[in-house]
């Protein structure tokens, strides 16, 4: 008879090793200022490696200026290297690793004007870009391709020297590779197209190049959806297949997560997002609030939150693929973190739980709980667009002085 690890196991992800199987799911943090971290992003996830992750993840690396989805992300390049720096030796003085997420918006861009046609698999109408003035999208060709390739890599190469231990390439949640994945996107009739294995086909070419390139030194993380939670959308079956491209491609860990961002924003987070936090927080940015509102109108009446809400969908890739993955979907107990084991996967990765309390790894550990007190409102959500950063309302509120200051440059007063 065989047991299951313990979620409190190191495990080795390609090159890295792991103090445990918990990993902080990459969640905007809106925690930076010309496209670099600040002192707050810094003790955000400087206070989850305190707190016991084995894995923290910095959400939304830009591969591109063009590529960000919205004005406060970090886009990578050589100037912002001194505050990543900043950043990565913050969680490894705490004994943790970190990864950087990183992704292209495509034309999922819903905070900046971009002045032509954004990129995408298929080229007309844009409905993710349309309240932001970019209402056209163009198919992606060859050069477009390789040149966006080329982003990837220099991504990772760059995220490799600030100190980050993995690189996580996300393909999920209507962004550009997830662009080519979904058939909600993808209408292709080249070798891009149709299948589900074609339509993975550039996003594993994507993930080879980043392997190839940083692999011997990071994890090469991809992030993807286990289905996309609307009819047309993709499922699980795609999913699988998805799967294995991506561990053909080289692959040291797959997060499986849900949804998307513009249909079906109650499919990723298990429950609809609360209108009125959203209100209250973008009172005077009705652009996003209006698109907030919009995409949450294909909502079921009733979606009640329960954990392991993917779990369905998630053990269909655990049966199409040996390689090891990350469960994610509303974990935030102990029991339903070792069930996830228990059912073969290899990490267990949270967000909301972990932003409702820092420390909930190491408070599990040492038995003084078994559950997060984190009750799913999703109010949090609406904090990625706050300018003190993401944060849980039952929480004190962020310093605002710390998102004002860039990672690498003196807090004035000495805040």
């Amino acid at each position: 008879m065989t047991t299951s690890p313990s979620v409190f196991d190191p495990i080795t992800i390609g090159p890295l090793r792991l103090r445990n199987r918990f990993i902080k799911s990459g969640a905007n943090e809106a925690m930076c200022i010309d496209g670099a971290p600040t002192h707050a992003l810094v003790r955000h996830h400087r206070e989850l490696a305190a707190g016991g992750v084995g894995l923290t993840t910095v959400a939304y690396v830009a591969v591109s200026e063009e590529g960000r989805t919205l004005p406060n992300q970090i886009w990578m390049r050589e100037q912002i290297l001194p505050d990543l720096r900043v950043l990565t030796a913050a969680v490894h003085a705490e004994g943790g690793a970190i990864s950087a997420q990183i992704t292209h918006g495509g034309s999922f861009v819903t905070g900046i004007r971009l002045g032509r046609p954004a990129m995408s698999s298929v080229s007309g109408f844009n409905k993710a870009g349309l309240l932001a003035g970019n209402w056209r999208r163009r198919a992606m060709q060859a050069a477009d391709m390789d040149r966006v390739t080329a982003q990837f890599v220099r991504t990772a190469e760059l995220a490799r020297e600030a100190g980050f231990d993995a690189v996580e390439l996300h393909m999920g949640h209507g962004y550009l590779l997830n662009q080519f994945i979904s058939p909600l996107d993808n209408r292709r009739r080249d070798e891009f197209g149709g299948s589900a294995q074609n339509r993975a086909r550039f996003p594993a070419r994507v993930l080879a190049a980043v392997k190839q390139a940083v692999g011997r030194d990071l994890a090469v993380i991809a992030k993807i959806n286990v289905a996309d939670g609307v009819p047309g959308g993709a499922d699980a079956t795609d999913a699988a297949v998805t799967a294995r491209a991506l561990e053909n491609a080289g692959a040291d860990l797959l997060v499986l997560s849900g949804g998307r961002n513009v249909e079906s924003t109650w499919f990723m987070f298990g429950s609809p997002v609360d209108q009125q936090e959203i209100a209250k927080v973008l009172h005077d940015q009705w652009i996003p609030r209006l698109a907030l509102r919009l995409s949450a109108l294909g909502a079921p009446r009733r979606t009640e939150f329960r954990e392991s809400y993917l779990r369905e969908h998630s053990l269909k890739v655990r049966e199409a693929v040996g390689m090891p993955l990350a469960f994610l979907g509303g974990v935030k107990s102990l029991d339903s973190a070792e069930a996830a084991l228990a059912d073969g996967f290899d990490c267990v990765v949270m967000a909301r739980a972990l932003i409702h309390d820092t420390r909930l790894v190491n408070r599990m550990r040492s038995g003084e709980t078994r559950r997060s007190g984190c009750t799913s409102c999703n109010r949090c959500v609406a904090y990625i667009y706050h300018a003190d950063g993401t944060r849980c309302v039952e929480n004190p509120p962020n310093d605002p002085a710390l998102n004002r200051v860039r990672a690498s440059q003196p807090l004035p007063g000495g805040v």
